[in-house]
């Protein structure tokens, strides 16, 4: 038996079912999922993180992308919201296209 005790994209249990195996399962509550939610999203960052080629690394993205969704979803928040909140931070602090890694900054 393997235990996963983790967040699941929605026809996994039809994939399950498909091969004749039996499972449990259970429905989150919206607080339960949004917590559910930020683990997957780690589990998908490092899985990023750990990607050798283009098309893994694509394809992880895509799964981080489809949390943020689900996760705009249970908070209540628009996707339109949350690339307005985006667009903000970037005109504030701007964004990561220059790649620049800061090693210290020296103290007064």
């Amino acid at each position: 038996m393997s235990v996963y005790n983790k967040l699941v994209r929605d026809k996994i249990l039809e994939v399950i079912e498909a091969k004749g195996l039996s499972y449990h399962a259970h429905i989150l509550e919206p607080s339960e999922l949004v917590k559910a939610i930020k683990a997957k999203m780690i589990e998908e960052a490092t899985e990023f993180y750990e990607a050798q080629h283009k098309e893994d690394s694509v394809e992880e993205l895509a799964d981080i992308l489809e949390l943020i969704h689900s996760a705009i979803g249970v908070l209540g928040v628009s996707f339109e919201e949350l690339e307005a909140t985006r667009v903000y931070k970037r005109k504030a602090r701007g964004g990561f296209e220059k790649g620049i890694y800061l090693i210290d900054v020296e103290d007064q």
